[in-house]
């Protein structure tokens, strides 16, 4: 790991997980190591190089969006996927009870 990084690490902050993403990508160290070193969860790892990648590939847009237009972005998406797992979920309990009356 890269020396600014302090040896316990109460608080990830910014700088800290974009040290830790970068000796990842530069590979200083793995995910795994990196979850075994600090105490973190491989997913949680994996979801800070994951915003990343994002956030370079903003980064090098030719007009990269603000920050609110990727917030607005992602919230829109969200509702999206909520609302469509909203109507499966009252289609099944539908079916279910069709299904349970048509038992009786």
């Amino acid at each position: 790991m890269s020396t600014t990084m302090e040896d316990e690490i109460k608080r990830w902050m910014a700088k800290r997980k974009s040290a830790l993403v970068l000796d990842i990508i530069q590979g200083k160290t793995t995910v795994s190591e990196a979850s075994r070193s600090y105490d973190l969860g491989p997913s949680e790892v994996e979801n800070w190089i994951d915003d990343a990648k994002r956030g370079m590939e903003n980064a090098l847009r030719a007009k990269p969006e603000d920050i609110r237009e990727q917030y607005e972005r992602q919230l829109k998406d969200l509702q999206e996927a909520y609302g469509e797992a909203m109507l499966e979920l009252r289609a099944r309990k539908k079916l279910q009870s069709l299904l349970g009356e048509e038992e009786k």
